[in-house]
């Protein structure tokens, strides 16, 4: 059992359950971060007196500042910091931050040679071959998405063994089975009611449109090195088989358990220990039937630009990940149709120039291009 984590995004949905996971197992939060909540960071800080607490929007350091100054806990702002708070010397970073913003503790945490357990699933996404290559050189990534858990416990204990495939599981989210004009009448409380988790509203609007399938698959193809060819998407609308690979000699090894994210954050907090969970057991009686269907991506055109953007490489799924991201901004404002954002990111990697490495700057630069021409064409 490790001792300590610095846990950024810590006011998030990932965040809060990792904060459970903690209190459990006596684990110390070295340091938190937050986005936004200034409310519930301080709350955070209060109830784990962590050494230092970050507030990523910078015009927050104040309100923060005064809210925790009877206290002794360090107050930081900006990105600058959260990389800092990334690199710092602990058993593990927890990058539970939502969206590109992720990218760069991401980087920071490898670098300075952490343990990372990542459930910032755009880090991948947008960071590729960079984000890969440090992991491999200097840090250690242990996935925290209930899928690529899965994927990663099916692994153990079978370096030698070739995969064949990989079985990514979907719930298929609210609108599964509608058809594309059926999409256009969506609303945004529509698309907020996920069928089986409960997750903060970026994460479930990309749910809603299979992009989070999308960019998982894209995840799955660089953390386990496997070609996108060796992917295939599985709805299954009970969400208790979280994922399965296929060796070479047929045999198909999956990983269960209840709609919980507890369940793989605090597995990878202890892997390769096992340890009792704050959750209820699987009851296999109580599920009754588990189906498995495939998903339709000709209406769900996110996770159809989501397969071509990894097959192109480079900058391509930054740029997808950027239009989604600016999509799904709109659509959450009120200022986009839902049909709409699976069109922009489609447009997007259609008409949007990409480059063949993957720096920093050249990340950086298409994801700025796909946002610049999502609100151009909204």
């Amino acid at each position: 059992m490790i001792d300590n984590i610095v846990l950024l995004g810590s006011t998030g949905s990932i965040g809060t359950q990792t904060l459970d996971v903690c209190e459990k197992h006596n684990i110390r939060p070295l340091a938190l971060s937050g986005n936004s909540n200034v409310k519930l960071l301080e709350q955070q800080a209060r109830k784990f007196k962590p050494d230092t607490v970050c507030i990523a929007d910078g015009t927050l350091y104040g309100d923060l500042k005064q809210r925790l100054a009877d206290t002794d806990v360090t107050v930081t702002a900006g990105r600058d910091a959260l990389c800092e708070l990334a690199a710092r010397e602990c058993d593990t970073v927890v990058n539970a931050i939502v969206g590109f913003a992720g990218l760069y503790p991401t980087v920071a945490a490898l670098t300075a040679g952490r343990t990372l357990a990542l459930a910032n699933k755009e880090s991948l996404v947008a960071g590729g071959d960079l984000v890969t290559g440090l992991a491999r050189e200097k840090g250690k990534i242990i996935p925290i998405d209930s899928e690529h858990s899965a994927i990663f416990q099916c692994l153990m204990g079978n370096e030698d063994n070739k995969i064949k495939k990989i079985l990514l599981t979907v719930s298929g989210g609210p609108f599964y089975g509608y058809t594309y004009d059926r999409l256009k009448k969506v609303t945004v409380e529509d698309a907020l009611r996920h069928p089986t988790w409960s997750m903060g509203r970026k994460i479930t609007i990309d749910s809603a449109t299979l992009m989070n399938k999308g960019l998982e698959l894209i995840e799955a193809v660089r953390l386990f090195d496997v070609t996108p060819r060796q992917i295939e998407v599985v709805v299954h609308r009970q969400s208790i088989l979280h994922s399965a690979v296929e060796y070479e000699d047929g045999s198909v090894i999956g990983q269960m358990g209840v709609a919980d994210m507890r369940i793989p954050i605090q597995f990878a907090l202890t892997y390769p220990k096992r340890y009792e969970t704050p959750t209820k057991g699987l009851s296999l009686f109580e599920v009754g039937t588990l189906t498995f269907e495939q998903a339709d991506d000709s209406v769900f055109l996110c996770l159809a630009a989501a397969k071509r953007a990894v097959a192109a490489g480079g900058t391509a799924c930054a740029a997808i990940n950027g239009a989604n991201e600016a999509a799904t901004g709109l659509f959450l404002e009120g200022k986009l149709p839902f049909y709409r954002i699976g069109e922009l990111v489609r447009d997007t990697l259609d008409n949007v120039g990409y480059d063949s490495t993957t720096t920093l700057d050249t990340i950086e630069a298409a994801d700025t291009a796909a946002r610049e021409y999502v609100i151009t064409h909204a």
